[in-house]
């Protein structure tokens, strides 16, 4: 007999998600609809029809271990309830399942970066924008975000950041995230920062620049210098990356205002893709001493947030096209998209995302297991 989605385990933490419908007044429970959900959304459903639609089709199956006193709920069912759910509530319970399942204690990397719903633009409000944390090491989503209609990342950031366990934890951000009041958070919470540096901090930016110029150019003690070069090759394609790394600060002017500043830096890219070379520069700041290549490979894996995360919510979940407008409803649609990602990065089959929601759209089998692979590493 295929494994069965261990919804006991869901429901002792999501069991303080409170309600939002009139008690009393409900045909369907609460956990009965998250669990079709998560389950429509990893099996290659991209709407609240399709999610209905799956249930209904799968409706046997989803009767060997959920109650549904009221039968499988219509798509506008899914729509109203995940619209009225308060999202931190929600999120909140999906973290604390995720974290309990896949021992995501002490996490050494973070990448928090921002990302536009485009489909849900509505006439009077833009596309809704979602700051989002990820775990480089461990490809699962720890926490989102959503910037508020008159606000912009910098405000978002520090409530994300106030959801996290950053004790010991690197985390790193983009040009925008560059703020004092940012790295302090970062700072009191236990972690680490490295925040890249662009025009938007003007006088800092200027003196990482010369900082830098001084020590390639033989100026600064040998000591207080770290470089680190790395180079890949294949498919046509020479990639060179190198990092300096500067713990000789005297020559910022505002150096004092940055809470545990302990380096500066640069890290340069040249790709060179049959015979066409580009070259990227970017400059940071960081709070921990540690070698180049280290800061080389945090630096790359921020990156990577755009390939494992953004690249794969548009790609292989349609996120971009979802024409859900409501605020809140596409806020928690979005959680649960994250959180059906981080369980099928998680699942060991060697296949593409797109592919392994196909697969758990056909094999029920397969969807079990995706839902219950992490109850191998703990008990829940």
């Amino acid at each position: 007999m295929a494994a069965q989605p261990s919804v006991a385990s869901i429901q002792k933490h999501f069991r303080r998600l409170r309600d939002p419908r009139v008690q009393g007044r409900t045909k369907h429970r609460l956990i009965d609809l998250l669990v079709m959900a998560l389950c429509g959304i990893l099996a290659n459903c991209d709407d609240w029809p399709d999610i209905a639609l799956f249930a209904q089709q799968r409706a046997c199956w989803f009767r060997r271990f959920l109650a549904l006193p009221g039968g499988i709920p219509a798509h506008d069912t899914f729509e109203r309830v995940f619209a009225a759910l308060n999202p931190r509530a929600l999120e909140a319970c999906c973290l604390a399942w995720l974290r309990a399942v896949a021992g995501l204690a002490g996490v050494e990397h973070i990448a928090i970066d921002g990302k536009s719903l485009r489909g849900s633009a509505r006439s009077k409000l833009g596309a809704l924008h979602v700051v989002s944390a990820w775990a480089t090491q461990a490809q699962v989503s720890l926490g989102q975000v959503a910037v508020e209609s008159k606000g912009n990342e910098i405000t978002a950031i520090p409530k994300l950041l106030d959801l996290l366990d950053l004790d010991g934890a690197l985390v790193t951000i983009d040009a925008i995230g560059c703020q004092k009041g940012i790295a302090k958070r970062i700072v009191d919470r236990g972690g680490d920062y490295v925040l890249v540096v662009k025009a938007n901090q003007g006088q800092l930016l200027e003196d990482i620049q010369e900082t830098v110029t001084h020590a390639l150019e033989g100026e600064l003690p040998a000591g207080r210098v770290r470089q680190a070069t790395t180079t890949e090759r294949g498919h046509g394609r020479l990639e060179e990356r190198s990092c300096v790394v500067i713990e000789e600060i005297s020559g910022l002017r505002a150096r004092s205002a940055w809470p545990h500043l302990r380096v500066v830096g640069m890290c340069c890219r040249e790709r060179t893709v049959y015979g066409v070379t580009t070259t990227e520069v970017r400059y940071f700041i960081g709070s921990r001493r540690m070698a180049a290549r280290r800061y080389l490979a945090a630096l790359r894996s921020h990156w990577g947030i755009e390939n494992n995360l953004h690249w794969q919510l548009d790609v292989s979940f349609h996120e971009d096209a979802s024409r859900v407008e409501n605020r809140h409803g596409a806020e928690n649609l979005s959680l649960f998209r994250k959180l059906a990602l981080s369980l099928l990065k998680q699942n060991p089959r060697k296949q593409a995302i797109a592919r392994k929601r196909k697969a758990a759209a056909v094999d029920p089998g397969y969807l079990a297991e995706i839902v219950t692979g992490f109850t191998k590493l703990a008990e829940v």
